[in-house]
């Protein structure tokens, strides 16, 4: 057994020098040849171990390697779950922190979109001239038709929900991504869809005013969590924008780094989110179900997500004086 010890215990020393450099973290600290390393002399250790208890008693050698093994196999697990905990580490915190880190651009995106909605509106309600100048003209002549273009979806809702969410994405990742661009790109993506959005509704409710309701009740289901996507994403956009202009006491690759890693989380939780808005944009806002509920699923996912953005994450504020 001492020739067995002798010829084995290198292999032993060098898995403890390794899970002493890993104290209190995984085994990202390694390098990739580390890694491959730290694998094969855990699975050494594992058949070292199972030799000693077959050939021998000796309670300081077994539990030496049945510790040896035990630690090795932790930081193999830990690192084999990691993927479960980054992704809920991800959801659980980074992502709603991250929004409420950027509400400021995301205000301001909503802002963009808004004010060019709501006057698009009002000019095309009042004039049908300025619907075709933006692009709205078509919607007069299916609202006197009431040819209603939405439930077409209902034929094929799987296809049309994939298209849909894939849609939704090239919005929002559009708002992002050209925002980038000195935020003009961010600007004109929100203020164009507002524009265009704003001036549809108002044609239709102008020609006929129950088609024009019954485009809202289609929108209402998945609007609020498509549009909040949007207007989150295009702000993520303008903070990379701005980054670039006033970098503040960063240089402008570290403030555009720092910018671009907060926007990539966001970017990533809107893409999640906005594949819930397109299964129920596919599926539920086409569908024959009474108005009420379709109102309700657009307030009930509101408040949800915006509970979720404004509440989870948040740290317990420390507590100096009792």
């Amino acid at each position: 057994m001492s020739r067995f010890i002798n010829e084995r215990k290198n292999n032993w020393q060098r898995l403890e020098e390794l899970l002493e450099n890993l104290k209190g973290n995984s085994l990202r600290k390694l390098s990739r040849v580390e890694v491959r390393e730290f694998g094969e002399l855990y699975r050494r250790a594992a058949t070292d171990l199972a030799i000693a208890r077959a050939e021998t008693r000796d309670p300081k050698l077994l539990n030496y390697l049945n510790s040896l093994v035990i630690r090795a196999h932790g930081k193999i697990y830990r690192a084999e779950n990691q993927g479960f905990e980054l992704i809920w580490q991800f959801f659980a915190k980074d992502f709603p922190n991250a929004v409420r880190r950027t509400w400021k651009f995301t205000f301001l995106a909503f802002a963009i979109f808004i004010i060019p909605a709501v006057a698009s509106f009002i000019l095309c309600y009042y004039d049908q001239n300025f619907a075709d100048a933006v692009g709205a003209g078509d919607a007069r002549y299916m609202a006197q038709d009431n040819i209603k273009w939405w439930l077409s979806i209902n034929d094929a809702n799987p296809i049309e929900s994939s298209l849909i969410l894939t849609n939704n994405i090239r919005v929002a990742f559009m708002a992002f991504a050209l925002g980038a661009f000195f935020c003009i790109g961010a600007i004109y993506v929100l203020a164009f869809n507002g524009i265009l959005n704003g001036g549809v509704l108002g044609i239709c409710y102008a020609t006929n005013p129950q088609f024009g309701f019954d485009l809202v009740t289609f929108m209402v289901g998945h609007g609020v969590i498509e549009l909040s996507c949007i207007f989150i994403a295009g702000g993520a956009g303008m903070m990379i924008g701005y980054s670039i202009i006033n970098p503040g006491d960063l240089s402008r690759g570290q403030a555009l780094k720092k910018a671009g890693m907060e926007a990539a989380k966001i970017v990533i939780g809107c893409a999640i989110l906005l594949f819930i808005a397109g299964i129920i944009e596919g599926f539920i806002s086409p569908s024959a179900l009474p108005v009420s509920v379709k109102f309700g699923v657009g307030i009930l996912t509101g408040i949800l997500m915006y509970s979720y953005l404004c509440l989870v994450g948040r740290e317990k504020p420390k507590i100096y004086f009792e």
